[in-house]
């Protein structure tokens, strides 16, 4: 079956999906494909990024389950009429935000993630109430593969499909019109959906990447900073778009960062982290070698790791320090176990380089003071920001994750998935009495209906905090409600 001809099989049965209820049925099937296949999805998951069971389980199938519940929890809620704040000419009327679906969309995932970079879109898509076809990342082909197995055996075939294939496909779908995109992945990539999304004025959400600073301050715990740093940048074989990509430190504390990183690594993948089970291995050849060549090209000093073995498809835990602006290191998003270390010696030096660059996907700052982190916080801009930790931005559902300027654009998780997949629409219901007040509006125009659309419409600039400005207002409010609602029982008796 052509792309065509599954989109338009989706796109007969939207109607489906218009039902609160027929989405709770089908987000409960998906908790249920979850649930009935964690050993399958924890060996598709193996076999792709030679992925820990723990990994598998935290931050790839518990996580996806997670999303599933918290949207179940909410759904209703969610999709309540948005009651908003009204002005005196539509005191009388029925105001409020419907939120609707949008249509058929398209997700493409990112091999990194392979199943919560698919799912947890889907559900957004499957909440708000649209069809969906997915297309998974060619790379990850085990996950792949059991995504398109799967999911027909729990959700409803005639609003989701799954297409595999590579470029020659993804270029297929790009050719259709879709109600909107989500796409994961690189920024080059991104800007080729963008390009075809255009020529529809389809609507997308871009969840990108770009290298994501770390900063440690010279008044902190360096020790603990290390172990978390280390954590976020090695977990998943450095192959996650949120993960610290460099550190920006004072030169005082770089050995003593260095050999609390050395530590921690060998705390979690033990002297030889090629035969530790908790760590993986890059995805394929070419991003084997797009990362090895970064290593061979850097000026900087190898102090931990740089070990490699092709056939394995393994890269060892590598920091490298007295690293350049301008080094290898440094030109684009190293996607890699590889952390370069460079100098900033102030908070100062830091915001500055930072701001220099490409706004990124997220920010990191270790202080033990507070107020550092928070300013640093306040004066750079970054989709998503964590202070004295890293990633665990992405643990919270109330929490939007998504990028800002060239690392991204839209956000989803939570709430925020299911409003990137709606349409907000303004809606406004008068009732057909009170038609001399209405009479304001209509031709002929006079000075004397001019005086009172002015004073009924006219906004003022309210003092700022002023509570007692506040009262009166709503005083004022309250009694002009009444009086309308007097006069027009009156004019209904006569």
């Amino acid at each position: 079956m052509s792309m065509a001809a599954v989109l338009e099989r989706l796109r007969g049965n939207v109607d489906k999906m218009k039902s609160v209820e027929y989405r709770h049925e089908q987000l409960r099937a998906l908790l249920r494909c979850i649930d009935e296949n964690v050993d399958r999805w924890t060996e598709a998951l193996r076999k792709d990024l030679h992925k820990s069971k723990m990994e598998c389980l935290v931050m790839e199938v518990n996580y996806t389950r997670n999303e599933v519940i918290c949207h179940l929890n909410n759904l209703d809620e969610w999709t309540k009429p948005e009651y908003v704040k009204k002005e005196l000419l539509q005191i009388s009327d029925e105001c409020y935000i419907q939120k609707e679906p949008l249509g058929v969309v398209l997700i493409i995932g990112a091999w990194n993630y392979p199943v919560q970079l698919v799912l947890c879109p889907l559900i957004a898509a499957i909440s708000a109430g649209n069809c969906a076809i997915m297309k998974p990342s060619e790379l990850s082909e085990a996950t792949a593969a059991l995504i398109e197995e799967l999911l027909p055996k729990y959700v409803d075939k005639d609003c989701f499909a799954v297409i595999n294939g590579g470029v020659k496909e993804t270029t297929e779908l790009l050719e259709q019109k879709f109600d909107h995109i989500m796409y994961t992945g690189n920024s080059n990539v991104g800007k080729i959906v963008m390009a075809a999304a255009a020529k529809h004025l389809t609507p997308v959400t871009l969840e990108l990447g770009g290298k994501s600073p770390c900063y440690v301050d010279k008044d902190c715990d360096v020790e603990v900073a290390a172990r978390r740093i280390a954590w976020g940048r090695f977990v998943n074989s450095g192959q996650t778009c949120i993960a610290p990509d460099y550190v920006l430190c004072p030169s005082e504390n770089q050995e003593r960062l260095l050999k609390g990183l050395q530590a921690a690594l060998e705390e979690y993948f033990g002297k030889d982290p090629k035969e530790s089970e908790d760590y993986c291995r890059i995805v394929n050849q070419r991003h084997f070698q797009r990362v090895k060549t970064m290593i061979e090209k850097t000026k900087g000093s190898i102090a931990i790791g740089g070990d490699s073995d092709e056939k394995d498809l393994y890269i060892s835990p590598t920091v490298v320090k007295d690293v350049q602006p301008t080094d290898a290191l440094m030109e684009g998003e190293i996607f890699g176990p590889v952390l370069p270390i460079v100098t900033a010696e102030t908070a100062d030096d830091a915001v500055r380089f930072i701001n220099s660059r490409d706004k990124p996907l997220a920010l990191y700052a270790f202080a033990n003071d507070k107020k550092v982190v928070r300013d640093i916080a306040q004066r750079t801009s970054s989709g998503s920001f964590c202070g004295n930790d890293t990633m665990m931005q992405m643990s919270l559902a109330t929490l939007p994750f998504g990028g800002v300027g060239p690392s991204g654009m839209g956000s989803y998780h939570g709430k925020f998935g299911f409003d990137a997949f709606s349409h907000k629409k303004a809606v406004l219901v008068k009732a057909l009495a009170m038609e001399k007040v209405n009479n304001l509006r209509y031709p002929p125009y006079t000075e004397k209906k001019m005086s009172w659309i002015n004073w009924l419409s006219a906004k003022k600039v309210k003092s700022r905090g002023g509570i007692f400005s506040f009262l009166s207002f709503t005083v004022i409010m309250t009694i002009l409600a009444v009086l309308i609602k007097v006069l027009s029982v009156m004019t209904y008796l006569v």
